[in-house]
């Protein structure tokens, strides 16, 4: 049987690049513009695994495949269409990832981005993606994954945009039936039915963390996520024994007798104490019986501390990588300094796994009849553009 072939844009240090190895996919080509990610990428994948570069002057060298990846960075849109309730992607980086299915057509796509997507700019931001990637027949559905979930302990949360060829819609990927069941009535309705979605340039201010989208409509709903899977506790990460060198200072730990005691937890973070009700990040102490607040590439947030029995220190280089999902040496290629922004930028593997392992998968089909008068409705409404279109 074939090997089905992918290609990774932004790669960073490989995180979708472990999830399609795990579901046995085999990438033929990837790519990142930063050095440090490339050498991370080459020592882990081996010399030519990525090509070094700006994406956007690399667009005829990406090989025909089946499935592509990337955790794109999400640049601001151009207000240019706004007035039309879409914006620009032209100039972006975005338009990269709309040029390669555009060229290459893969069956299958599948991205990574952050919470704030589905709200940035009153919406309009997802609100231009989806327009964009709906426009080149395929069928999109989206949701919002929280790390925690998934046996990292990290409250990270990230939107996955899947995508496959729209002969095979009326398949959920990303949720299961009961999921769905538990929709309230309306939501439900219009899913059965295919009857009054919404048209993505009317979106409300905030995008809901789960939909689908196609043919430039969209249904969504707020529906909450359980794969039945056991919190992981930071404790459980932690080295046994790191270097005194990831500990603070004396003249460090004066600024915290001014901390308040907190002694609470939030997201499953448990914050231990601080200064100005946490407006002054530096001095946020963390406990280790939760999870760790989001890993970020921000430097400051590398400094972050956390009381470990009688210590007070940042975490190390090696519980980064376990936090996120990776090899303990993953990124031995690089310094520890930068090993913390490489980790932070990274897409965790398992979620990756779990996102491509359902855009591939067959899902179900909620209802069939619907799924068969929807399927007419957009072949209608296709027809119809197509007789309008200028000769």
């Amino acid at each position: 049987m074939r090997r089905m072939k992918a290609v990774e844009l932004f790669a960073g240090i490989g995180g979708f690049r472990i999830a399609c190895d795990a579901n046995e996919l085999r990438t033929i080509w990837a790519n990142d513009i930063c050095d440090k990610a490339f050498r991370v990428y080459e020592d882990r994948f081996g010399s030519g695994s990525m090509v070094a570069g700006d994406v956007r002057e690399l667009l005829e060298a990406v090989p025909e495949h089946d499935v592509l990846t990337g955790g794109f960075p999400c640049q601001p849109f151009s207000a240019a269409g706004k007035k039309k309730g879409i914006r620009d992607i032209r100039g972006t980086l975005f338009q990269a990832i709309v040029d390669v299915l555009s060229n290459r057509q893969p069956e299958f796509f599948v991205l990574e981005n952050v919470k704030r997507l589905l709200t940035m700019e009153s919406g309009f931001h997802f609100a231009t993606i989806l327009a964009s990637l709906a426009s080149l027949n395929y069928c999109i559905e989206w949701r919002l994954l929280n790390a925690m979930h998934f046996g990292l302990p990290q409250n990270r949360q990230r939107v996955f945009i899947i995508g496959r060829k729209k002969e095979s819609y009326g398949r959920i990927r990303l949720a299961e039936s009961n999921e769905i069941a538990g929709m309230d009535a309306d939501a439900r309705e219009r899913l059965s039915t295919g009857a009054r979605w919404s048209r993505i340039e009317e979106h409300a201010e905030r995008f809901p963390n789960w939909g689908l989208a196609v043919d430039g409509r969209f249904l969504g709903a707020d529906i909450p996520f359980s794969n039945g899977k056991d919190i992981v506790l930071l404790k459980t990460v932690l080295e046994s024994a790191p270097s005194s060198d990831f500990d603070f200072t004396e003249s460090t730990l004066k600024w915290l007798k001014n901390n308040s005691p907190v002694n609470r937890f939030v997201q499953g973070v448990e914050i231990l104490s601080n200064q100005s009700g946490g407006a002054r990040m530096g001095y946020t102490i963390f406990g280790v019986e939760g999870v760790a607040p989001t890993l970020t590439s921000t430097t400051s947030r590398h400094y972050e501390r956390y009381k470990i029995g009688d210590r007070y220190r940042r975490l190390t280089n090696v519980e980064y990588a376990r936090i996120q999902g990776f090899p303990d040496d993953h990124c031995r290629a690089v310094s520890i300094y930068d090993q913390y922004a490489l980790f932070g930028n990274a897409v965790p593997p398992p979620l990756a796994t779990w996102a491509i392992q359902r855009a591939l998968g067959e899902g179900f089909i909620h209802h069939e009849p619907a799924r068969k008068k929807q399927r007419r409705l957009f072949d209608r409404a296709e027809q119809g553009r197509a007789e309008a279109a200028p000769a």
